[in-house]
């Protein structure tokens, strides 16, 4: 094989192969490794049993120390999983089962107002993520599949995050310009949609996530009074007129009050 074949079969595997940072990787080794462990473990016998370097396993233990991740005892020497990393847990668990009893308040709105409703979360400072989703019980409707991710700016739900960022920087209509949008429109007049999301408490997109379809969108506030779910409803467009479309925006902003009560 010549030179040059050599090199091109190389960039193609470099450019294929997964980026792994090797002190992360440590790290969430050691974790696994203390977890499961039935006792305390000494720094220099934590790196024997892994292969880690004992000065790079000694400064992540450190470091996970300083973070509550990790408890050291000074009299044994010795490390063991902290509070911090069981309070990490829990919280995830924690969250997974609230979206869970979420449920039936999705699945009770769908079925009373023929629409598809969706929980979405935000993840970031770039994307919203579907967490949970109920469809109407009928012959034609609109599935939206849990795990979906969208820009945060996308879709009705997009126009509530959107009020909580700031929209005069370059970088959000940098944002918004590479949005691929199902009907074209422009940032003034996103911004606009935004303002207008913001004075009525619910929001609307007509078409310009896809072509045909409408949704409406309501806050889920949290605690401390950000936006960190939204609840929309789904539907066809022509399914309801603009008074039906404006009672939906105010029963989903009811229905988001009643979820504040059972995610946070």
């Amino acid at each position: 094989m010549d030179s040059d074949a050599t090199s091109e079969m190389t960039t193609k595997t470099s450019k294929s192969a997964p980026v792994t940072v090797k002190p992360v990787a440590n790290a969430i080794r050691i974790l696994r490794f203390l977890s499961e462990s039935a006792a305390p473990e000494r720094a220099v016998d934590i790196a024997r049993k892994l292969e880690i370097n004992p000065s790079t396993c000694f400064n992540i233990l450190r470091t996970l120390v300083n973070e509550d991740i990790v408890d050291f005892s000074p009299m044994s020497k010795r490390y063991s999983a902290g509070l911090g990393l069981a309070r990490l847990v829990e919280q995830f668990v924690t969250q997974g089962q609230k979206v869970q009893m979420a449920k039936p308040l999705l699945e009770n709105f769908a079925a009373r107002s023929k629409v598809t409703v969706t929980l979405w979360r935000r993840m970031g400072n770039d994307r919203i993520v579907i967490v949970s989703s109920a469809a109407c019980p009928t012959d034609v409707r609109i599935d939206m599949t849990e795990g979906q991710r969208l820009p945060i700016l996308m879709g009705a739900s997009g126009r509530l995050f959107a009020s909580q960022l700031d929209l005069q920087s370059d970088s959000i209509e940098s944002m918004f310009e590479n949005i691929r949008w199902g009907t074209a429109l422009s940032f003034d007049e996103y911004r606009a949609q935004v303002t207008q999301a913001s004075n009525k408490g619910w929001a609307i997109d007509d078409g310009y996530f896809s072509i045909g379809i409408l949704a409406v969108a309501a806050p889920v506030y949290s605690s401390s009074g950000n936006i960190d779910f939204t609840v929309s409803a789904v539907m066809f467009r022509g399914q309801k007129n603009d008074a039906e479309i404006a009672e939906l925006g105010e029963s989903l902003c009811t229905l988001g009050r009643d979820l504040e009560k059972v995610l946070f």
